[in-house]
């Protein structure tokens, strides 16, 4: 994690792991994934996931944020499917860590589930053909789709409820 990792961040390295997950593309198609995140959440996020490649439920990319030199924003622009990144949380008050830091997050599909920034935009700018959820199609997160029902279901919440500036790619162990 030559990027996504640094002295000063929340968890060491030892906390963290490395899980190769099969996935299916967009293409229908079986695909292999590797994603990065704290060694206590490991069997839920395989379980997590093995509900999604059950449900042929698309994603897009998996890889970790260091693909993208640990920059957010290129990750997102990928649409990629990612865990750990050792950042601040994008929110009003004082500095905070992201629950990315402690690789307690994952964002998915982040073209097809946006972050809606009140009053800034929406990131990834791709991300602004779905901003309407009522259009429902393949990757997207909506409650009682398949995407929040699995993460629901090992008691992760979903950025996708938060008032203002819903983050409909995030999940997260305590919904934050």
């Amino acid at each position: 994690m030559p990027f996504s990792w640094h002295p000063g961040c929340p968890v060491p390295p030892r906390e963290l792991r490395t899980i190769r997950l099969s996935y299916i593309g967009f293409d229908g198609r079986a695909h292999a994934g590797r994603i990065i995140v704290s060694a206590r959440v490991v069997g839920q996020v395989i379980k997590v996931f093995a509900a999604l490649y059950r449900a042929r439920f698309p994603i897009r990319k998996m890889v970790p944020v260091d693909v993208f030199a640990g920059s957010d924003p290129r990750s997102m622009a990928a649409d990629n499917t990612s865990g750990f990144n050792c950042r601040r949380a994008v929110a009003p008050g004082p500095p905070q860590w992201s629950m990315h830091a402690y690789g307690l997050a994952i964002d998915v599909n982040t073209v097809q589930n946006p972050y809606v920034e009140a009053g800034v935009g929406v990131q990834p700018r791709a991300g602004a053909a779905y901003v309407n959820r009522s259009d429902i199609r393949p990757g997207m997160a909506y409650t009682g789709g398949v995407l929040v029902s699995a993460f629901g279901s090992v008691g992760w919440g979903w950025g996708g409820t938060w008032a203002g500036s819903p983050d409909y790619q995030h999940f997260s162990v305590n919904g934050r």
